[in-house]
């Protein structure tokens, strides 16, 4: 196990009627003057906004508001976020809604702060300093309700990615699964797919003897195998949805990570596909992780052995641990497609005619200098080849 330094200080509110607790969330950690980020939509029609409204105005707390937030945000509703926040002198940034409105809300609260282009920290300048920020959960799924994490697309170049630092870390999180069970089927399983991608991406790992936080990935894999289909055939089922809102904090506040190096590849090879396509990142990461996986098994093929054994319940082939590697990605691929997953790049609505373009902009890019790494390190051919399994 490697050294390491956790710090997680979100305040998690759990449980129904929870957005109730907004307004005093808020003035606990020192706001007076907020801004709404939210999506629309759903949260207006199903009274969740009215009802944060209502909390903050009990409690004394007087807001700005700015919808709009779209799946995949986009940097130009952040750089009308950062300046209306200005121009309102809010102090503090609520995002209500799902991991896009909670990462754009993020930008915001680190733009604001900045002198430059927000973009910069998403070039890999570090965040020194952000406005606070507190979100109002509406699916489970990113996990950014208590991560460190972004994720924007820059517009101008339609570049997907991301930035990370303490500084923007949610101060607190209102988590009632109950606003869950309006989600399309589709919907919450492209949530599942997100947070078996988490787990996944800090389960392959280099480092040696990280049994505690092995066993960690494993137990929150076996509740998405479990949850997931009850949930899928019963929307309603509050316990299911409470299992798996839970499941999604913890898979993405990096407890399960310390210590260990992490993967990230499959998360850095579909952000182009959802950058191009506005294709749902679970969707994306569906069609995405079985290719990126096959291709990385012969690294450590133990490692992929282990998880089909502990996870997916496959028999040991001591002789030829590749076959049952192979069996566990075939199992995991077959549950994402059980649950109404897209398996290749027609069911999701990329073309193969695209994939040197989605090569040269994940390799190249935005600055960045020919390759990608986390498990392995790919170069543009090497990326090209695992979009084309996705075929």
């Amino acid at each position: 196990m490697d050294n390491f330094s956790f710090y997680s200080p979100t305040c998690f509110v759990f449980g129904k009627d929870s957005e109730k607790k907004t307004g005093d969330c808020v003035k606990r950690f020192s706001g007076s003057r907020v801004l709404i980020h939210y999506g629309g939509g759903s949260v207006v029609r199903s009274g969740l906004l009215d009802r944060v409204k209502a909390s903050l105005d009990k409690a004394g707390v007087t807001y700005a508001e700015l919808g709009g937030v779209k799946p995949n945000p986009r940097s130009g509703l952040v750089y009308e976020g950062i300046e209306l926040a200005k121009k309102e002198n809010v102090d503090f940034i609520l995002a209500v809604g799902g991991g896009s409105a909670i990462d754009s809300a993020k930008a915001i609260a680190a733009g604001v702060l900045y002198d430059g282009d927000f973009w910069d920290f998403y070039q890999g300048k570090r965040i020194e300093k952000a406005l606070p920020v507190g979100t109002v959960l509406t699916i489970a799924a990113a996990g950014s309700e208590g991560s460190p994490d972004s994720v924007i697309t820059k517009e101008e170049g339609m570049y997907k990615r991301g930035a990370s630092s303490d500084a923007i870390r949610p101060r607190f999180s209102i988590l009632n699964p109950a606003l869950t069970q309006t989600l399309p089927a589709y919907q919450t399983a492209c949530g599942i797919t997100d947070i078996m991608a988490h787990l996944y991406e800090r389960y392959l790992t280099g480092t040696e003897e990280v049994e505690v936080t092995d066993r960690m990935i494993e137990a929150l894999l076996l509740t998405m195998i479990h949850e997931g289909p009850r949930v899928i055939a019963d929307p309603d089922n509050y316990e299911a949805r409470a299992n798996i809102m839970w499941a999604g904090t913890m898979a993405h506040n990096n407890s399960c990570g310390v210590g260990r190096s992490q993967d990230w590849l499959s998360h850095n090879i579909e952000h182009e596909l959802s950058a191009l396509y506005d294709c749902a990142h679970g969707a994306g990461l569906a069609v995405t992780m079985p290719a990126v996986f096959t291709y990385e098994m012969k690294t450590n093929v133990m490692r992929f052995a282990q998880v089909a054994v502990r996870v997916w319940g496959c028999q040991m082939d001591f002789a030829h641990p590749e076959v049952t590697a192979k069996a566990g990605i075939e199992a995991f691929r077959n549950f994402l497609i059980s649950i109404g997953m897209p398996k290749n790049f027609e069911e999701l609505g990329a073309k193969e005619e695209d994939i040197p373009r989605l090569a040269e902009v994940l390799c190249h890019g935005d600055g960045r200098k020919g390759t990608i790494s986390g498990f392995i390190t790919l170069n543009e051919d090497e990326c090209a080849e695992i979009y084309r399994m996705m075929v």
